[in-house]
């Protein structure tokens, strides 16, 4: 029995090897089932839909590009797409994953970090600018820290970073400056966070984070403030305690160390550096200021100066200490016409702006982090440039990490 035309064109050909003047066919057929695809749920059940998803994905593997971006363009406005349908699309670079990321409101998390880990940089592109990212979106799209993508993010006030993807890029601003100025106007940026950016940060940004985030400690000193009386009943026995009340006392320098200096103050040990900045030297400031000498070490050691006045400011020592410490490490102080050199004027006017009890934030978070959170085995992994251990680490410990990574020499 001979086949009737129409049946046996459909069994003899193979979709692949189909006619160019078969096209016209082809492209109303994928426009009907995407019309199925989009029915109420009242004209269509969810295995009617699901059935048709399915024969439409077989169908769009093999066609042309255009072909599929008309029918993404179909399925953008839906409230609900088969997820096989979403699969495919969101892996195509025809267009059609740029329609849905940016026009299709129903794609889900899952729906997104697959295609984040999936697909290529231009889809994850194309998802950094998209409203209302959830954090662990957000997540799967820094993981491969593309530089485009992550300033994208930065950039898109719609998406919610979590903490740990915020810690990621402040740890890649290192390498990419560029990242600095975004996050710092991010709304999750934390101070420990943006202490640790501090030390690679150029100039403005410097100010910027000394302006936003070098709070005051006033309302914990208020709270605890009869705690102190308690820790010195026991006296400082327990060390948990005695190392957060030190981060909130309103003292500074150590008095202690001066029984134990070679020096009478702080501002002799200054004065004392003034004429030759030796080891010795650096670790008396450091104990008289109420830091450790790896903290003081950092601080006299930046190059840009601004720790200096900080420094400065937080133990009380006059504007003219400043200058003192700025010849110790032998930086021009003046311009060839006589005027105050424009690095030490920036240094001299972020003593000026801070205020003491905010400067002691800094300094003491700086002393916590740098010192104070250092054990043998954070330090041989700073070392050995353990980053992928960094959520075994607490914040002070990252931030550690971070801040000491150049010193090792990575």
């Amino acid at each position: 029995m001979t086949l009737p035309v129409q049946a046996q064109a459909v069994t003899d050909t193979d979709p692949a090897d189909a006619p160019e003047a078969g096209s016209r066919a082809r492209r109303t057929l994928l426009k009907r089932l995407a019309d199925v695809v989009s029915l109420p749920a009242s004209r269509v059940n969810a295995f009617e839909r699901a059935v048709t998803g399915d024969l439409l994905v077989e169908m769009l593997r093999l066609a042309d590009p255009a072909e599929r971006l008309r029918v993404a363009h179909r399925l953008a406005p839906l409230a609900e797409i088969p997820d096989s349908l979403v699969r495919l699309l969101l892996r195509d670079d025809s267009g059609a994953a740029q329609v849905l990321l940016e026009e299709c409101a129903s794609l889900t998390d899952s729906d997104l970090i697959a295609c984040a880990h999936e697909a290529g940089p231009e889809q994850r592109f194309v998802m950094a600018g998209r409203r209302g990212l959830s954090p662990a979106v957000c997540d799967a799209l820094v993981a491969p820290m593309e530089p485009a993508v992550v300033e994208r993010l930065l950039r898109n006030p719609a998406a919610h970073l979590s903490q740990i993807a915020i810690e990621e890029m402040v740890a890649a601003s290192r390498e990419t400056p560029r990242f600095i100025e975004h996050l710092l106007k991010r709304p999750e940026l934390r101070p420990s966070s943006a202490y640790v950016m501090f030390w690679w940060c150029g100039p403005e940004d410097r100010r910027t984070i000394l302006s936003r985030f070098a709070v005051s400690r006033e309302v914990m000193q208020e709270i605890v403030d009869d705690v102190f009386a308690m820790a010195a009943e026991e006296g400082w026995q327990d060390p948990l305690a005695r190392k957060a009340l030190q981060f909130i006392e309103r003292r500074q320098r150590n008095r202690a160390a001066v029984e134990k200096s070679p020096y009478d103050s702080l501002d002799d040990a200054v004065a004392a550096a003034e004429t030759g900045l030796t080891r010795e030297i650096v670790s008396e400031i450091a104990y008289l200021a109420g830091l450790k000498p790896t903290t003081g070490a950092k601080i006299l050691s930046d190059p840009g100066g601004e720790p200096v006045a900080v420094l400065c400011k937080a133990t009380g020592l006059p504007r003219d200490c400043v200058r003192q410490l700025w010849r110790a490490v032998r930086r021009p102080e003046t311009t060839e016409t006589g005027e105050t050199h424009p690095d030490l004027e920036r240094v001299l006017i972020t003593y000026d702006m801070i205020a003491v009890d905010r400067a002691q934030t800094v300094t003491r978070y700086w002393n916590w982090s740098l010192s104070s959170a250092l054990t043998p085995n954070l330090m041989r992994a700073i070392r050995d440039g353990d980053d992928e251990a960094l959520d075994e680490y607490s914040v002070p410990q990252r931030a550690a990490m971070l801040a000491l990574a150049q010193d090792f020499g990575r």
